[in-house]
């Protein structure tokens, strides 16, 4: 059996812990994607991550035991994009 297509994105200001903004599985899970894409927000595949993340009510933040994986995605959005937190030496 196929795993259903899964999605979260999140949120992140430099200053809070980062925020579950959206997920959903399935059509909601592709509108993420797509959403994503057309906004040119860099994408990470981690089914595992994902699956733990989507257990986060939309709005909340991550939970602490979250924080060096969620930072890791950040970190490699960062690199992608060529952004750098504010406070970046």
């Amino acid at each position: 059996m196929k795993e259903p297509r899964i999605a979260v994105a999140l949120e992140y200001d430099g200053d809070n812990a980062p925020r579950v903004t959206a997920s959903g599985q399935h059509d909601v899970a592709d509108k993420i994607i797509e959403l994503a894409k057309r906004h040119g927000i860099p994408l990470q595949q981690d089914r595992e991550l994902v699956e733990i993340l989507a257990q986060v009510p939309t709005g909340e933040e991550i939970p602490e035991e979250l924080y060096r994986a969620v930072a890791e995605v950040i970190a490699f959005a960062y690199v992608l994009t060529g952004r750098f937190p504010a406070n970046w030496p």
